[in-house]
């Protein structure tokens, strides 16, 4: 699947995502990857916030979940398990889930209210 791709910045650290934007792009994610460079990863971008939950059914490597509110501001993190399905779910709801390696996040010792930034995340008009 030839994905869109995006830059985000977690502070001083430029990542190169894929975006999974339609449902078969989301339902696919990194599932049958056998290796994601280090600097690399997913955003799952959903067409309004909800409690989102993944699990790892045939996806081969160990991931870091982020759910990101619209502003870029990570919710929660929850490390996942390849070939698992157990469910790993928003804390509340979210349109932005951003996958890594798992360890990314805790190597730079990034967390919860974390702010990401891109041209994806923006204010809503409100």
């Amino acid at each position: 699947m030839g994905l869109a791709r995006t830059t985000l910045t977690a502070g001083m650290h430029r990542l190169d995502v894929q975006l999974a934007q339609t449902p078969e792009q989301r339902q696919i994610g990194l599932m049958w990857r056998k290796d994601m460079p280090v600097h690399e990863g997913m955003l799952f971008v959903f067409e309004q916030a909800s409690t989102q939950c993944f699990w790892m059914r045939n996806t081969l490597i160990p991931l870091t979940a982020a759910f990101v509110e619209d502003d870029g501001t990570i919710v929660n993190l929850a490390d996942m398990q390849p070939q698992s399905d157990d469910s790993h779910c928003s804390s509340k709801p979210v349109r932005f889930v951003l996958e890594m390696n798992q360890g990314w996040f805790a190597k730079r010792q990034i967390k919860p209210g974390f702010k990401l930034g891109g041209a994806v995340f923006s204010k809503r008009p409100g």
